[in-house]
């Protein structure tokens, strides 16, 4: 048995929506003709992560950007997984939703670790953590700087999660995030995380890429360099039962 994901990593869109949904529509048709059951874009592709005014340009959940994304999922028969400014009233969150291959909302999430003075300016922080069914895996959504939360990480593995997804934005020069973090938070939880990424540079932002699929026994499936990439692997590889651990079970409170 296999289960293929799909990882695109591409620059910002910019503002643009014509430019993102025509991105998005390439990478989907990619990735479904590649057996992939679900595609993992960045944090905040809409309107672009380092977009001036955030505030002005974010949209209600269900909104004319749903809608599109919807609709493309449904035409691809492959789902996705993606992040958007989201309008809540008054409040913006940095949000991601989860979209199944048949264009039915399956999962929504709202970033609860926000990273560094712009994003605190700019969003609220989300209070909540949720696990959905993705083909008989249970899944979650974390985003960007969450998945760098070790009790963050934990409490998913606590409900159940075997899948982890990151929409991310992770800057030059935090490459150590791609390497180090993911693996280690995988193996120690014994988690599937499948991060992300921008490249190319935003504004006054340069991001990294270094996208990556990591599985519970650390094992790189998938990886990316610097530059524009889809990635496509099989997170249903049997890990190596001599690596798998048991810190779930053997945590000792002190």
């Amino acid at each position: 048995m296999s289960l293929n994901i799909a990882l695109w990593q591409g620059p910002s869109p910019e503002g643009s929506d014509d430019r993102a949904f025509a991105t998005l529509d390439a990478a989907l048709t990619a990735a479904a003709a590649m057996g992939a059951v679900t595609l993992v874009a960045p944090e905040i592709y809409f309107p672009g992560y380092n977009q001036p005014d955030i505030p002005a340009k974010a949209q209600a959940r269900g909104g004319p950007w749903h809608q599109r994304l919807a609709a493309l999922a449904r035409a691809h028969g492959c789902g996705i997984v993606i992040g958007y400014a989201e309008r809540d009233g008054a409040t913006i969150y940095n949000s991601a939703v989860a979209f199944d291959g048949k264009g039915q909302e399956i999962s929504h999430y709202r970033k609860v670790q926000l990273f560094g003075p712009r994003e605190k300016s700019i969003y609220a922080p989300g209070d909540a953590v949720s696990t959905f069914d993705l083909h008989g895996i249970r899944t979650a959504m974390l985003i960007c700087y969450d998945v760098e939360f070790a009790p963050l990480v934990r409490k998913l593995a606590e409900a159940g999660a075997a899948l982890v997804l990151v929409p991310t934005a992770n800057p030059e020069p935090n490459t150590h995030v791609s390497r180090l973090v993911v693996p280690a938070h995988a193996i120690n939880h014994s988690l599937t995380i499948a991060y992300a990424n921008f490249c190319g540079t935003e504004g006054d932002i340069t991001y990294c890429g270094a996208s990556v699929v990591a599985a519970p026994d650390a094992t790189i499936l998938a990886a990316a360099g610097p530059g524009p990439t889809l990635l496509v692997t099989d997170i249903a590889r049997s890990p190596d039962p001599a690596l798998m651990q048991t810190q779930l079970q053997d945590h000792r409170p002190i």
